[in-house]
């Protein structure tokens, strides 16, 4: 954004927005085809895709949820 904005240069700002755009909904995507698989609860679910919307909480939900879920499969195997 300062570069569109202070700088008055619009290109670069879209191409990052753009592939944000595509980065998020491939995220969302790819956090119900994983709880579907997975079979999680929809409170597991919920906070998985509210991770999406919240800054730096991906890192959060993977430690307590994706990591989680890991070491369960790989103890289940």
């Amino acid at each position: 954004m300062p570069l569109k904005y202070m700088f008055d240069l619009p290109k670069p700002t879209a191409y990052i927005g753009m592939a944000h755009g595509v980065l998020f909904t491939l995220y969302v995507i790819l956090v119900l085809i994983v709880g579907y698989q997975k079979k999680w609860k929809l409170i597991t679910l919920f906070w998985a895709l509210l991770a999406s919307l919240l800054p730096f909480a991906t890192f959060i939900v993977d430690v307590k949820i994706f990591r989680r879920a890991d070491d369960f499969d790989l103890i289940r195997k």
